[in-house]
């Protein structure tokens, strides 16, 4: 690379750094989209770009500099959102925070312009998931510790977004219990109890994800929230109301699943929402009602409930 071109790319790098580091509005609180995005712009326009730079032989001083800048830039922006999920736990833990108090709390970071901030035809994550994660992870998530069986799905988070629709459409009820079929890190769960009250269950494979969610939950003082390890074909659904899958397993497993739901449907009234590949078997059970017609139903959140 010639020494111009050098010179041309360093400063380009360095006004990239600079206007997010003098843009005093990326560390305002309430400004955690733009945030958001700085720290993306950082990270994979900026930092890996230079990574890239260092690995070649004849780089000068400069683009080490510029490195640690970015570092230290990112770093004070992740802080402004550390201080965040720290008030918002304390809030929850200390103050009881739950509610509509705590979604009316959570829509003023996202709902800047009066319109509403869950945008159904989104898909997969965006900030709402990295502002919730940061709120209800107390820990680095751990790696799996037991072999799942055949028929099992690689666990995936569900989108904050879909977790907020379920809440909306299922209009719990006081004496309503939610369980969660797959229920991974207890995201689901626990957002549920704490913006409805309602009892919460996780039902979960894996003892790692199990031990993870019930310290989450801990941390946040939640009494009714539980999260039960075991295989979800042998789990006791008998207080159970609304129940949600996210393509937890698939095949034989989830066809008898299916059926120990069909069974608590004979004593009571249940109501089961899907996401995922799994909403098309659960859509062909003829002891279900669809509450909406779906077209294209692996994408969105599918609701049913027994007559």
């Amino acid at each position: 690379m010639e020494l111009k071109s050098k010179l041309r790319l360093e400063e380009e790098i360095l006004s990239d750094i600079e206007n997010i580091r003098k843009d005093w509005t990326l560390f305002q609180e309430k400004n955690f989209n733009a945030r958001s995005e700085a720290i993306d712009y950082l990270e994979f326009h900026v930092i890996d770009r230079l990574d890239a730079l260092l690995e070649s032989q004849d780089i000068p001083d400069q683009m080490t500099f510029l490195k640690k800048y970015a570092l230290n830039v990112r770093s004070h922006l992740e802080d402004v959102n550390r201080s965040i999920f720290h008030q918002f736990r304390s809030k929850i833990s200390q103050d009881g925070y739950r509610g509509k108090l705590l979604m009316d709390l959570i829509e003023e970071y996202f709902d800047n312009n009066g319109s509403g901030f869950i945008h159904q035809d989104t898909t997969g994550y965006d900030n709402l998931d990295i502002f919730l994660n940061g709120i209800l992870s107390c820990q680095n998530p751990p790696v799996e510790s037991k072999n799942r069986e055949p028929e099992m799905v690689y666990f995936q988070k569900t989108p904050v977004r879909i977790i907020f629709e379920l809440i909306k459409r299922a209009a719990f009820q006081p004496n309503d219990v939610f369980f969660d079929l797959g229920s991974g890190l207890g995201q689901a769960v626990i957002l549920v109890n704490l913006l409805t009250t309602v009892i919460s269950k996780g039902v979960e494979f894996e003892p790692a994800f199990c031990i993870y969610a019930k310290a989450c939950s801990a941390e946040l003082h939640l009494m009714d929230v539980d999260f039960i390890n075991t295989d979800a074909r042998y789990a006791d659904y008998s207080s159970g109301t609304i129940f949600f899958m996210y393509t937890p397993f698939e095949g034989k497993m989830l066809r008898d699943v299916i059926q120990n739901l069909q069974g608590e449907s004979k004593k009571r009234r249940i109501k089961i929402f899907t996401y995922g590949q799994c909403s098309r078997e659960v859509a062909k059970q003829n002891w279900l009602i669809k509450e909406y017609e779906m077209e294209d139903s692996s994408g969105k959140l599918c609701i049913f409930h027994s007559a």
